[in-house]
């Protein structure tokens, strides 16, 4: 297909933004369920060879290794594969980390029996052009599998909160949370893939004392947040908007006790 690919600038403002904070907190402290509930969903294990891709520092990858598998981590941030392959190595773990676009990924056709991507592939700008290479690289019969933030859900809705004191997307970028709607991924996919499996799930969240509290604390860690706060930071009314709307957004979704839960969508497939 003939689809738009990220261009060296963009690459290099997607990986600083991911750069900022400490990602690997959030994947180890808020949601560090997400990677093995996918690796389970694939049925990953012993002799598979499989590539997880936009990894950041392995909350898929990681828990792949530990059910045997032969693990390509790749991300285009190598900040975050540096510290997933500590990770890895403080639990006697052998993985392969490769700096990669998900939009260009640097392996041949049908390289892999999984190719696996956990709230990852989704921040790619040209989604077209990550689900061929998705597609690409896994073998007929091997399973696809993806884990992704619905429009719906906290996450979704934490991006729709943020976007309008944010800077202009770049021409032919797609919102990330459109990954958590089946209908467009089965559009990305075609008829290349079979045997779609695809459901909504809730990951609940109780690591946060209160909304302020999460707001401070994807303030300090979340890139993308950082990153619309560093836009707005010369305009202190449009930060002060901003700290009130995060705070209401994680006060509507508070259970009780600062517990909240966060939709996401997991889907699988079968490379035709």
């Amino acid at each position: 297909m003939n689809t738009p690919s990220v261009t060296p600038d963009l690459a290099a403002k997607h990986r600083a933004i991911w750069a900022l904070g400490d990602y690997p907190s959030v994947a180890a402290d808020v949601i560090p369920a997400l990677g093995p509930v996918l690796v389970d969903a694939c049925r990953i294990g012993a002799g598979d060879r499989v590539l997880d891709v936009a990894a950041g520092s392995g909350n898929a990858s990681i828990p792949a290794a530990r059910a045997g598998a032969s693990v390509v981590a790749s991300d285009l941030t190598p900040e975050l594969l540096a510290s997933g392959r500590a990770q890895a190595e403080a639990l006697g773990l052998t993985l392969q980390w490769r700096q990669a676009n998900a939009e260009d990924l640097p392996f041949p056709d049908a390289d892999f029996d999984a190719v696996l991507s956990c709230v990852g592939v989704m921040f790619a700008p040209h989604h077209q052009a990550s689900a061929d290479e998705l597609v690409r690289v896994l073998r007929p019969g091997g399973t696809l599998g993806l884990i992704n933030w619905t429009p719906e859900g906290f996450i979704g809705r934490m991006f729709a909160t943020m976007k309008p004191y944010a800077p202009p997307p770049p021409a032919g970028a797609q919102p990330p949370p459109l990954w958590g709607d089946e209908n467009h991924v089965r559009d990305l996919l075609g008829d290349r893939v079979t045997g779609v499996v695809a459901r909504r799930e809730r990951l609940t969240v109780d690591c946060f004392d209160g909304p302020e509290q999460f707001r401070d604390y994807f303030k300090a860690c979340y890139g993308p947040t950082i990153a619309v706060y560093r836009a707005i930071a010369d305009d202190p009314d449009r930060v002060r908007a901003l700290d009130r709307d995060l705070t209401d957004l994680a006060a509507a979704h508070d259970r009780g006790g600062g517990t909240m839960e966060w939709e996401y969508l997991l889907l699988t497939a079968v490379r035709t």
